[in-house]
């Protein structure tokens, strides 16, 4: 005891024990080597988002069968829009798509007849104009639809055209430059963006009036370091011999309601397919906790269907979600407005809800459209009581409502208690309203790392905070009863009585 009692670090030691003892158990590290499918071992069946639930051709609809059918577009008042390529026209089909409201060949232009050569892409405003990208015929041609789909019966009135956009100029461009459009896309203020063939620049971006203003997001150019390394030991002549790299081109382009164009691209390395461009044409998109907005993570192998996913279209759906569609596997990935992957769904097959070459992909109020060329249908998908939690988690966790957030995402955890986006979105829930035990119970079970520290630090500060006091008091004592004990010692020595062993 003597002994014992001699160390003068025992009290020390014996505090920090105390303090550090009940947080040391929140301490683990958050594996990270392994996904929580096989880390917690409860392996479950992902249930499907969305569900096919019709598919829509020519032939259904009582007209003649599409052909090589390009583009789709969902306007606000819920009619579709269809660029009817091979037939060289635009069909406009009701909210359910039962039945075609109208069926555009041809439009007076001042006066003469004119008709589309390869319409290829189209999209409606809410002012009723109709934007068709008419590709072979080098321009984008805008329509008026108010008598078309105004309360005036003339179903056979001809559509009046409001204006041609053609012919941009720049010095960026070439002189034999051929402008071919696309996709088209307008945003709020009537900025017009296309996509045009062989255009590495980035997106047009014409004005209202139709006149060509700039270039947005090109697209960064991506050396492999082997590229690099080879380079160095090449000559000038083989240097000026070899392939230029370029910037590929945008594939796909959406806006949002705030203006932000989101614009797809085939991206080599499969890591990011998607741009999110602010009015300055800077991409702000955010990548999520995988840091991988290019589809499929796993890309390894040698079969047809190998190698990182071909990403063909975008669409922006609703509070900050948007979907991709990969033409390599046909799948679709949906996204929040963090860039973390929500759900899967889709295939190439004939079965189903899958497709054979898809080319387009809108969403309307309920439902995802996906337009496949080959079989020249539009196939439609709803969502699965799954789906609709996920997507109202997100909405609710997207408008600022934690609370309301956190019971979507437990009522999506009895479908899928392996989710690690609902354990994440419950554990910063709770990490926003200071509920830190309970938010490192959730990131943990979420693999989410980052999170996870920032819980422990607040928790860790929050406890000491709290027990501080009694950790000084409890200090206090001991150092106290030390002092007395070595007194009472020295006192028994002096007096000769026996020392304690």
């Amino acid at each position: 005891m003597k002994r014992f009692m001699k160390n003068k670090l025992i009290p020390v030691i014996l505090l920090l024990l105390m303090i550090m003892e009940p947080l040391t158990a929140y301490a683990s590290e958050v594996p990270y080597d392994t996904y929580n499918y096989d880390y917690w071992d409860k392996v479950v069946f992902t249930p499907a988002a969305y569900v096919p639930d019709n598919s829509i051709s020519g032939v259904s609809l009582g007209t003649t069968a599409f052909s090589n059918p390009q583009d789709i577009f969902v306007a606000q008042d819920g009619l579709v829009y269809l660029a009817d390529t091979g037939n060289n026209r635009v069909l406009i089909l009701s909210e359910d798509m039962k039945s075609i409201v109208k069926e555009i060949t041809e439009f007076n232009n001042n006066g003469t007849t004119d008709t589309f050569n390869a319409p290829y892409g189209v999209c409606a405003t809410a002012d009723n104009e109709l934007y068709i990208a008419d590709s072979q015929n080098n321009r984008i041609v805008v329509l008026n639809l108010f008598v078309l789909l105004g309360e005036v019966e003339e179903t056979e009135q001809t559509p009046e055209l409001v204006k041609i956009v053609e012919n941009p100029t720049s010095d960026v461009l070439e002189e034999d430059y051929v402008f071919t459009p696309l996709k088209v896309t307008v945003d709020y203020a009537g900025r017009i963006y296309v996509v045009a063939q062989f255009m590495f620049q980035g997106v047009l971006v014409f004005e209202k009036n139709g006149q060509f203003t700039s270039f947005f997001g090109t697209i960064p150019v991506k050396i492999s370091t082997i590229e690099k390394f080879w380079k160095k030991f090449k000559t000038k002549e083989q240097r000026e011999k070899s392939l230029m790299y370029i910037a590929t081109e945008y594939t796909g382009i959406d806006v949002d309601p705030s203006g932000f164009l989101y614009a797809s691209y085939i991206d080599s390395a499969g890591i990011q397919a998607i741009m999110r461009l602010n009015p300055n044409g800077q991409d702000v998109i955010k990548k999520g906790q995988n840091a991988n907005l290019g589809g499929d993570l796993w890309i390894d192998g040698f079969s047809d269907y190998s190698g990182p996913s071909r990403i063909i279209d975008v669409v922006y759906r609703n509070k900050g979600i948007y979907s991709l569609l990969d033409a390599k596997r046909g799948r679709i990935f949906t996204y929040d407005y963090e860039g973390n992957l929500l759900y899967i769904f889709g295939g190439i097959g004939t079965q189903e809800g899958t497709f054979v070459t898809p080319v387009a992909i809108e969403a309307g109020e309920e439902k995802i459209l996906v337009l496949d060329s080959y079989r020249a249908e539009i196939i439609s998908f709803t969502a699965t009581e799954y789906g609709n939690l996920i997507n109202d988690a997100v909405e609710l966790r997207y408008d600022g409502d934690e609370t309301l957030a956190v019971d979507k995402w437990k009522e999506v955890l009895k479908f899928n208690e392996n989710l690690e986006l609902a354990n994440v979105g419950i554990g910063k829930a709770y990490l926003t309203t200071g509920e830190y035990k309970l938010a490192m119970k959730y990131l943990k079970l979420g693999m989410s790392k980052q999170y996870y520290s920032i819980a422990y630090k607040r928790y860790r500060n929050e406890y000491l905070k709290k027990n501080l006091g009694y950790f000084m008091t409890g200090a206090v004592v001991i150092l106290a009863a030390w002092l007395v004990f070595k007194r009472i010692r020295k006192k028994h020595k002096k007096m000769g009585g026996q020392s304690y062993e």
